[in-house]
């Protein structure tokens, strides 16, 4: 499986379309599916997009919580209620709801910034993608942060 990468722009149109960029329509299908889960993300003015298999594989945390517990109807509502699937069309346009276009503050004829974060991507302004972009940037430099090796066979 591919990794969405970088920070590219299109136009969100009068009707919530947007067309993914074909850099991340072919990491999209590096995944076996042209399925994306939407939703909005609850840390950021910003639409989450995830490979229908990354989601469900994301969703199979839930399993490690008690079924009636708060914590797990809290995070199931958060993933679930909001979320809308999407599949790209002949000209690789999504469409966004009005409820994904205002959480994220988008507005039709404007640039729309897609970001990639390993197996997700944001649909954002592009001022949200700088914004986050230089306060994570921060914050690894501050903390010193790394990335542990994976298991070596």
């Amino acid at each position: 499986m591919g990794r969405f990468l970088g920070i590219l722009e299109n136009r969100l149109d009068s009707k919530g379309r947007v067309s993914v960029p074909a850099a991340f329509r072919a990491t999209l299908a590096s995944f076996d599916t042209s399925e994306l889960i939407l939703r909005p993300s609850h840390k950021a003015p910003v639409i989450e997009a995830w490979p229908e298999p990354a989601y469900r594989r994301l969703a199979e945390g839930l399993e490690r919580l008690d079924a009636f517990s708060d914590e797990h109807d809290d995070l199931a509502i958060t993933l679930f209620a909001s979320a809308q699937s999407a599949t790209p069309d002949g000209d690789g346009r999504i469409v966004l709801s009005e409820r994904m276009i205002a959480h994220a503050r988008l507005e039709a004829s404007r640039s729309v910034a897609f970001m990639g974060v390993g197996e997700k991507f944001y649909i954002c302004l592009p001022e949200e993608a700088e914004r986050l972009l230089a306060a994570s940037t921060a914050r690894a430099r501050k903390d010193g942060l790394t990335v542990p090796r994976g298991a070596r066979a």
